[in-house]
């Protein structure tokens, strides 16, 4: 009985969770400036820079939005946050699906 009852509250909860959205196009065209330091796919060629191919959508979107709202700091915080104060909700939500989509 409670593995039922478990089992119903998740179904009941699954679409309240967000499926990841986004057009992988679109992102793929506003990633150039994303490329210097990341990597034309995804993949840095300089080790300090982390590779963006193949990274959990959810996950890129709320650090791309961390950076914009500068609450996230360390490292290249700084270059990121400047990179991410021109970036739209859609333009983070397509630039998360195009690298996520990457292998």
């Amino acid at each position: 009985m409670k593995k039922a009852a478990l089992l119903a509250l998740v179904s009941m909860l699954l679409p309240a969770v967000s499926v990841a959205g986004g057009d992988a196009e679109k992102g793929k065209a506003k990633s150039a400036v994303c490329a210097a330091c990341h990597g034309k796919n995804g993949v840095a060629m300089v080790p300090i820079y982390p590779n963006l191919a193949g990274q959990n959508q959810a996950y890129l979107e709320s650090s791309l939005k961390a950076y914009r709202a500068k609450q996230r700091q360390g490292g290249q915080a700084v270059v990121m946050q400047a990179q991410a104060a021109s970036l739209s909700d859609e333009d983070i939500t397509n630039l998360s699906a195009y690298y996520s989509g990457l292998k």
